[in-house]
Parts: structure tokens; sequence; C-alpha cells
């Protein structure tokens, strides 16, 4: 019993399982998908019955009964009693007018089957199309609700594969076989009963050669799986080296290694072709395998059903009309078959997405989450520690036990060597991270019990590495916000200090700014996206050293961008240039995790410590 549901429960929980899963929004198609292809199957079953009967009795093959039979479900007393009824009708109608009878309602039959097969496939196909958009929907949501952690460790490249060349794989060996599917295995359930129906001992010589049939077809399969989770990982492997040349295209032309990403691209473009080789012939193999076997049973059955006849144990009408369907019945067998391999081969597909699907969220939200509408008092980081897994699973601390309290208003300033952890530290403020240990608390209130939109929206981020999306600017300055006026969009401009420079562009606040905004300046870049955040308006505001890889000239522009940004709010900055926070309220500096000293600039100069020794180091660099 354990065994049964351990397979049940492996079975539920099996990617090609969970994608068949998308398919109950859609009972109303699969309802008339299931019935008009079992029509179909009917249809084309009674086209190939009726040839059979016709044929003896109009070329004299066989005598009809002397009188008429009982009707018995039966294949010998149906026979004779269809055989009875049709000479009495071409006896009262004449040859010809019978015969073209018999030919109208043989062709009324194929088209009423060519019928029914287009509107079974009528009712599936907006299904194909709503799941794959379903699953990229689900796999889009996902992306944006994971925490930042999860993508650290990725390649982007193999991500993009998984949105696009995993589920177009899922799309051709998954959904599209949905046909073969439904209506193949009726096909062969139907056709079967009727080879039983007509001759059970030759139907046994089917179920004799099926068993190895499984067996191989199952062996391909596995290794068609196999091969496809490797070639998926090659095709993730190539994406991230066509992003990652594209993305640092100039570094690569600056350094001539053109002929270097040239060669690391054939190699995985080559080990990738290798592998979909050999799932192309593996799962070419299903097919052909099929088709022999089918063949070998149908010369057997050749054999033994014609000795049959001979001896008078079966009518020579019969025996032509199981021939006939067990030869019909090899197609859809082969088409289950092919299904089957396509399945393995999209299985691996589906595996990869719903790695994505299953990623823990780690930043959970509580149902009862408290809304956060603005800061009061304080910001208070309790004992905070953070950590990532490092080599055999050992936790390497970022982090260490920091404890710091940021009153309402105040411009905070955090500053170190690089790898101190100052991005870390402000980066569990919106709960990008969450602490390992301790907690942040925001006007008493554990940020934890926040709504996670309502703590991101009172907090504004401004980075050195400036974030825009290939669209206008004025759509840049205006992310996240709806139904914004102009006039408050040029205010924000002015404000950081754009104003001008945007009113100069050809298309001005209506003018794209390029992939990553590659058509601005570094400097015009960094105040579209401080007029971002003044439009936005938080009582928090995060720089992380915004201002450390621009000119002299742009960082003018941009520091009093940002002291405007300032002036009211509670304003955390990460300084690389220590000049730009001199008259900050306070000035944390840390150093490997911990805070080493704290206070004013000039009580930090006055204690000679840490804070003074990177001063002197910048002013000495000046030099």
């Amino acid at each position: 019993m354990r065994t049964t549901e351990h397979r049940h429960s492996k079975l539920r929980n099996s990617p090609i399982f969970r994608v068949f899963r998308y398919l109950r929004f859609y009972p109303k198609e699969i309802g008339l998908n299931i019935v008009f292809n079992l029509l179909s199957v009917l249809f084309n079953l009674f086209s190939f019955v009726l040839i059979v009967p016709v044929i003896e009795l109009f070329f004299g093959l066989s005598e009809p009964p002397a009188i008429e039979p009982d009707f018995a479900f039966n294949q010998s007393a149906m026979t004779e009693w269809a055989t009875y009824h049709l000479y009495l009708f071409r006896s009262n109608a004449g040859f010809w007018p019978s015969l073209l009878t018999f030919a109208g309602a043989y062709l009324f039959c194929v088209l009423l089957y060519d019928l029914t097969r287009y509107l079974g496939l009528y009712f599936l196909s907006p299904i194909r199309n709503d799941v794959l958009q379903r699953l990229r929907n689900d796999i889009y949501h996902k992306i944006t609700i994971l925490p930042i952690s999860f993508f650290a460790g990725r390649r982007k490249g193999d991500l993009i594969s998984r949105m696009s060349a995993d589920l177009a794989d899922i799309e051709w060996s998954i959904v599209s076989t949905l046909q073969a599917l439904v209506k193949d295995p009726i096909n062969v359930l139907l056709f079967a009963a009727t080879l039983v129906f007509i001759s059970p001992r030759l139907f046994l010589l089917f179920l004799v050669i099926l068993p190895p049939a499984v067996f191989l077809i199952g062996k391909i399969g596995k290794s068609l799986k196999s091969n496809s989770v490797k070639g998926q990982q090659k095709m993730g492997e190539m994406m991230s080296a066509y992003k990652e040349t594209l993305d640092n295209l100039e570094v690569v032309k600056a350094y001539g290694r053109e002929n270097h990403r040239q060669k690391v691209f054939e190699r995985v473009n080559a080990d990738y072709s290798r592998r979909m080789m050999r799932v192309a012939r593996r799962r070419e193999a299903g097919s052909p395998l099929s088709e022999v076997l089918g063949t070998l049973g149908l010369g057997f059955i050749l054999v033994l059903g014609g000795n049959a006849v001979l001896g008078g144990d079966l009518q020579p009408s019969v025996f032509i009309l199981f021939v006939i369907i067990f030869a019909r019945l090899i197609p859809p067998v082969q088409a289950i078959v092919k299904a089957y391999s396509s399945l393995q081969k999209g299985s691996a597909s589906a595996a990869r997405i719903f790695e994505i699907l299953d990623a823990d969220e780690r930043i959970i939200e509580k149902p009862d989450a408290v809304t956060m509408t603005d800061i009061n008092e304080t910001i208070e980081f309790r004992n905070v520690s953070f950590a990532y897994d490092g080599d055999g699973g050992k936790p390497v601390y970022v982090l260490d036990k920091v404890n710091l309290t940021i009153a309402k208003g105040l411009k905070i300033a955090i500053v170190g060597p690089s790898g101190a952890g100052k991005t870390t530290l402000v980066d569990l403020l919106p709960r990008f991270y969450d602490p390992t240990e301790g907690e942040i608390v925001i006007d008493g209130i554990p940020i934890k019990e926040m709504n996670i939109n309502s703590l991101r929206s009172n907090i504004g981020v401004v980075s050195q590495n400036c974030i825009l999306f290939n669209d206008t600017i004025a759509n840049n300055i205006t992310f996240g916000l709806e139904g914004i006026p102009s006039e408050r969009i040029r205010e924000a401009a002015r404000i950081a200090n754009a104003n001008k420079f945007i009113e100069q562009l050809p298309q001005g606040y209506d003018t794209p700014v390029g992939d990553h905004g590659s058509a601005l300046s570094g400097g015009q870049r960094q105040r579209i996206s401080i007029a971002r955040a003044i439009l936005r308006n938080p009582p928090i505001l995060i720089l992380d050293e915004a201002t450390s890889a621009l000119d002299a000239e742009s960082q003018q522009a941009v520091q009093t961008a940002l002291d405007s940004l300032m002036q009211g709010r509670t304003s955390i900055v990460i300084a690389h240039r220590l000049s730009t926070i001199e008259n900050a309220d306070l000035i944390v500096v840390m150093q490997q995790g911990k805070i080493v000293e704290t206070g004013t600039h000039s009580e930090l100069l006055q204690r000679g410590g840490t804070y003074k020794t990177l001063v002197e180091m910048q002013n000495f660099s000046k030099k």
C-alpha cells in the first residue's frame, strides 16, 4: 500500500503531470475534444466495418442465410444478421441503387470522421497557447518575488533560456502531444476491442508482442530524458555566453578577445549540438521500432489467420476485416510511442521550469502584515547578522551582530573598506534579504511584520549602478507610479538638476533612453534615477555610492541633486568619496561586518581611528 501511494505521489509531482494540471482551467474545451475524438474514432471504425460485408454481398463472395437470423451480440450472429438485411435491401432496391446507397453511406461516414476530427482539434488549439501563456506569467511573477540572493549564484543567460528555449520545448514536446494523448488511446482501445470481438484468438498474438515493445520504448524514453536534461543545460550555457558577450562587448573589443569569446561560444554550441543530436536519434528510434513490431505482429496474423481460413475455422471476410483494422491500429500506437518520447524530452524542460517555480521565496509576508505609512521615530538594527553558505555548507558571515539606531530626519553615512558589509546592511532594510540573526525595527515594529510593498514604497534607493529601462525618460521617472501629471515629472527633474539636459533632447521627456539607458551619459542616467526617487517622495532614502563612478563635473551636478533629495528625509548614505559626507549627522565606520566607530566627521578625526586612516589615504591619493 505504501509503495502504491509513493508511486502515485511521485506521479502527481512529476514535471509532466504538473504541466497537465494547467488543463484544469479548460474543462469545457477538453470535454468537447474528448467527445469529438470519440465520435471520429467511431465513424472511422464504422466505415471499415461497413466495407467487408458490402463487398462480400455485392460480388457474391458469400450466400445470405435462408431465413432471418436472431440478433445476438457476438461476431457470428451479427455478421449473419447484417448479411441477411443487406441482401434483402439489395433485392428490393436493385444492384446499382443499393450499391450507390452504400457508397454514399461510406462517404458520409468518412465526412463525419473528418468533421469530428477537425472539431476535436478546434477545441484543443486554444489550450496549447493558453497553457504556455499561464506558465510564462507564473515564471515571470516568481522571478519578480524571489529574493535577490536566489540570482546571486546563477547565470542570467540560463534563466533566460528557461523562459525561452525550455518553454518552447514544453510547447512542442508536451502541449502539442495532447491530441495524441486523447485521441490515439481512444483509437487503440476501440480498435483493440473490435479485434477482440472479431477474433479473440488472433488478438492474443498482438498481446504477445506488446511487453517487449513497451520495455524497449521505456528504455529509449529513459535515455531520451537524461540526454534532454543535459541538452537544456548546454542551452543555458550557450545563452549565458551570448549575454556575457553582449553585456561586455566594449571590453571584449578593447582587449582583442573576439577570437577567444568565439572559441568559447563554439565549444558550448558544439556540446549542445552533439547532445541534441543524441536526443533526436533516440526520439526518432521509437516510431520505427513500433512499426517493425507492429508489422511483425501483422505477419504472424496473416500466417495463422490464413491457416484458420483454409481450415474452415474463420470466414475470409472476417479475416480480411481483422487484418484491415489491425493495420489501422498500428498508426495510433506509433503516435502514442512518439508522444511518449516527446513527453520524456519535455519532462527535462519542465523540471527546469519548476525548479524556478518551486524555489523558496524566503522573503515571506505575514498574512496579517502591518501597512507602513511613514517613519515617526527611529530605525533600529538589533543584533543583526547575515551569512551565506560557504564551502561545505559552513556559514560565511558578512554582518556580525550589528546594532545601530537611526533617528528620523537624520543623515547617516556608512563608510569602510570594500567587503565591510555596507551594501548588505542597507539591502536588509527594504528586505532584499532577511537577516540570518537579529531583527530590524521601524517605530518599534519589526519589518518582517510589515506589508512588503508598503515598506518598500516608503524607501527610495539610488545606487551606483543606475537602472533605467528601455523606455522614455518620462516613463523611467514615473516608474512604479501611474497617472502622474507632466508638471510633477518636470518638477522632479528640476530638483534632480536634470530638467535642462532633458529639454535639449530631440523629443524631450519622450526621448527613449535605450537599453540600460545607453543613450544617456552616466551623470544623466544618475540624475534620472534621482528624479525617480524625488517623485516617489519616500520618507527613507538609501544612497549607495551614487556619485562614485562619475567625473568631477557630473559629480557636482548629481551631488547638488542629492542634497535637494535628502532635505527632510531619513537618509542612509554609503560613501566612497568621504568628502561628500563631512556634514553627515552621524558617520558609521564598518570593518569586516562590524561597526568599529561612530560619530561626526570632526569627532572621528580627533579619535585617530579607522576613519582618520581612510581620510588620510584618500587625501594622499589625490596628491
